[in-house]
């Protein structure tokens, strides 16, 4: 961009990213069905640029992290580098979508969080993180709750052992992403929907689409989430998503889906 020339030492960092602009569009979902963490702008060097994505990398996961850092010799506040890099903590996470831009000292952080309280902690942890020497802007809305769990799940399927209430270890890693987001609305209940594909028996199948609706909730449950904060629901083959003539359209109807009430 070319703003970042112009002010010297910058970064932008767009947080499960919507299109950067026109002509450098986002790229697209990673194969977990996850939006990419774009990073791009002008850093001083090597070392602040492998600094800066070690960190982004550990936070959001290597696959995820889409870099566009340019490296050219300008000059930098002092210690800029480190700092920056103690931007990038996992409290950024309880921002999505959203972007973090970094101008010289000037820091401004835009996007969606599920409460009041996140949106002050999370400009609070920025400002820790460079020692309050820079001047941080809250650009941060607090966002519909639904929304974002919906955002967290996105076209994710969570995944069971077939024909079984047995989820599996990629299923459980988005099941520990919605605790998260769970987590941050303590006065809320959510309804857990088990939804299967069209084959076999009716009744087998709305069985089915409960027992998974339950392991979601005990797997919850063991995360910490209360018991009492959760209903569950099984609507076997009723709602379809996709087609169930194809295999990638059964596999879209064999879901989970969560539901603030």
């Amino acid at each position: 961009m070319a703003s970042f020339r112009n002010t010297g030492v910058a970064m932008l960092l767009m947080l499960a990213a919507a299109p950067l602009l026109a002509q450098n569009p986002a790229p697209p979902a990673t194969s977990t069905g996850e939006r990419p963490v774009v990073i791009e702008g002008v850093v001083p060097d090597q070392a602040t640029k492998a600094k800066l994505l070690t960190n982004l990398r550990a936070v959001y996961g290597a696959d995820r992290v889409v870099d566009r850092i340019q490296v050219e010799s300008i000059a930098t506040p002092p210690n800029w580098g480190d700092y920056v890099a103690g931007m990038i903590n996992p409290g950024l996470k309880r921002v999505s979508p959203g972007k973090l831009e970094v101008n010289g000292q000037a820091v401004r952080i835009s996007g969606e969080v599920g409460n009041e309280a996140l949106r002050q902690q999370v400009v609070s942890d920025l400002s820790l993180a460079s020692n309050t020497s820079y001047t941080v802007t809250n650009g941060l809305k607090v966002g519909s709750q639904q929304s974002v769990l919906d955002q967290t799940l996105a076209n994710r399927i969570i995944e069971f052992q077939s024909g079984s209430a047995k989820l599996t270890p990629f299923g459980m890693s988005i099941l520990d992403e919605m605790v998260a987001k769970m987590a941050q609305m303590p006065d809320s209940r959510f309804l857990i929907i088990g939804h299967t594909d069209n084959v076999g028996q009716r009744e087998s199948n709305l069985a089915l689409s409960h027992a998974r609706a339950l392991a979601v909730k005990n797997y919850m449950m063991g995360k910490g989430i209360p018991s009492s904060h959760m209903d569950v629901l099984g609507k076997g083959p009723d709602e379809p998503v996709a087609d169930n003539t194809s295999n990638d359209g059964r596999a879209r109807n064999r879901r989970i889906e969560f539901k603030i009430q």
